[in-house]
């Protein structure tokens, strides 16, 4: 199979500026992603796509390939779909997977991808996302707010003890991966039918906050 990576890394961030680049631990947080698919197996071959400079540059300082994005998808409301499509357009080859890497999710190993890779040897597999499970953060101890008072988001659940519910699984932003043929068919990175890739809630980090850059520091010490 012929395998695309794509790493999509805009400048902009409202949560945090220049969040790509951030050092983590003297390291600019985009180098672990980088790193990873360096490593892998299976990537055919991977891609930066950015509208920073900045970025590009320090992409090409260590040999990856990068993509300048247009100003039409480097915007808050860009879709990472119209990203995933434009850096297909550009390298003009047909490839069979797309991997979308985020480099906010700087936990994701060469070992993830090339897993989450070898799941699409199975036929019946179409689409995989990388989730973690969800233990005292669960619906089930979630509320809404109307007015002043607080309602139980899942009311059947709200006194069962964690061994108790059912298992709940969120996205972690680590690795998005589609067959071509249907991405292209459907221009959604996001599919109806999803195949988990569970991770272990130790690689849950998806940097957004100020918060989520201290916790990463700690973290990947």
């Amino acid at each position: 199979m012929r395998v695309l990576g794509i790493i999509p890394a805009r400048a902009g961030s409202k949560g945090i500026k220049d969040k790509n680049i951030k050092l983590i631990n003297g390291i600019p947080l985009i180098d672990y992603t980088l790193k990873s698919c360096k490593k892998s197996k299976l990537l055919t071959e991977f891609y930066v796509s950015s509208d920073s400079d900045k970025i590009l540059d320090l992409a090409s300082s260590l040999d990856v390939k990068t993509i300048k994005r247009t100003l039409k998808n480097a915007m808050d409301t860009s879709s990472i779909n119209d990203v995933i499509f434009e850096v297909l357009k550009t390298t003009g080859v047909k490839y069979d997977i797309i991997v979308l890497l985020q480099p906010t999710a700087p936990l994701r190993t060469d070992q993830d991808i090339d897993t989450v890779i070898s799941m699409f040897q199975n036929e019946e597999v179409n689409s995989v996302v990388s989730v973690v499970e969800l233990q005292d953060i669960h619906p089930a101890r979630m509320y809404k707010k109307s007015d002043n008072t607080l309602i139980p988001f899942n009311p059947g659940q709200m006194d069962k003890r964690r061994q108790e519910l059912e298992p709940i699984y969120l996205r972690n932003g680590a690795i998005y991966a589609i067959r071509t043929a249907l991405f292209l068919e459907s221009r959604k990175i996001i599919q109806p039918l999803i195949t988990p890739y569970i991770m272990p809630e130790d690689k849950w980090l998806n940097i957004d906050t100020p918060r989520d850059l201290r916790i990463a520091q700690a973290l990947m010490k």
